[in-house]
């Protein structure tokens, strides 16, 4: 057994009106349904993806990942016991906060939240319509996207999150003597990706994956019209194929917009390694 997706993100901000409008002003995600302090965001169908906690962080402070099924999140919750990580079944007031059915929590090697769940809501009542218009966001099995995270010790995090939670190695991108590892656990070419050395945030960058390449366009038109920073400009990965730009977000961290992502399949995969982490492009502003 293994996560399915990343379900969901939260992230702790200074200032969550302004994330909130760089989100959906610039990126095109919508509003979602906000209570006791939090602004949610959506990206699909799903009630939420990305939750804003006002607080210092300016920083991931817990990531969501789904499973299939009650039955894989006992054998997860398990299997985190079994490798000495600390877990806790989440109580009625945070499955009422996360809207799922069940949930349970375990820390990573750096202290984040890693909640495991199953059962959060669609929207039927609801559609996600961008406020930006485009065609919308590569969801559904694949999950919200991916994130990039800090992992300085990360033999620590390689039995955590592959050894533990079951994430894949899709291939590696050597920088200089730094190894970046990448991991899919559904067809994403990669959900999790580690980057071995500390870094002043959890978080180095969160992806979101758009259905259409005009979309990575106009989202690209619309930062640099609003004066966003951009910290790469549109180029193309060597290992996932992605098209895609980079800017920073409200929070400091980086947001990746891309499209044309290469599935996985497990059956016929094989683990690439790469010297350089773009086929073209990506040039840092």
């Amino acid at each position: 057994m293994s996560v399915s997706s990343l379900g969901y993100v939260g992230l702790g901000v200074t200032d969550s009106d302004a994330w909130a409008a760089f989100a959906c002003d610039q990126l095109g995600l919508m509003r979602g349904v906000s209570s006791d302090g939090v602004t949610k965001l959506r990206l699909d169908s799903r009630d939420w993806r990305i939750a804003l906690h006002e607080g210092d962080e300016d920083d991931i402070i817990y990531a969501g990942f789904e499973v299939a099924s009650t039955d894989a999140l006992s054998d997860l919750e398990n299997r985190l016991g079994e490798a000495g990580f600390p877990v806790k079944r989440g109580d009625a007031e945070l499955l009422a906060a996360r809207g799922v059915t069940d949930l349970v929590v375990a820390e990573d090697p750096a202290g984040m939240s890693v909640e495991l769940f199953c059962g959060l809501k669609d929207r039927g009542d609801m559609p996600f319509v961008s406020p930006a218009g485009g065609t919308g966001f590569l969801t559904g099995e694949q999950g919200l996207g991916h994130i990039v995270l800090s992992a300085a010790d990360v033999d620590a995090f390689r039995i955590f999150y592959s050894g533990t939670l079951g994430f894949r190695l899709s291939d590696k991108i050597m920088m200089g003597p730094i190894a970046l590892e990448f991991f899919h656990c559904n067809e994403r070419h990669h959900t999790l990706a580690l980057v071995p050395v500390p870094l002043p945030k959890r978080l180095n960058h969160m992806m979101f994956e758009t259905l259409s390449l005009d979309d990575v366009g106009f989202a690209l038109d619309r930062c640099v019209a609003a004066g966003a920073p951009l910290t790469m400009g549109l180029g193309k990965h060597t290992n996932d194929q992605m098209v895609s730009f980079y800017v920073k977000s409200p929070a400091g961290f980086d947001i990746e917009f891309g499209w044309g992502g290469i599935p996985v399949d497990d059956a016929t995969w094989r683990i690439g390694h790469f010297d350089k982490i773009s086929v073209w492009g990506h040039k840092r502003e």
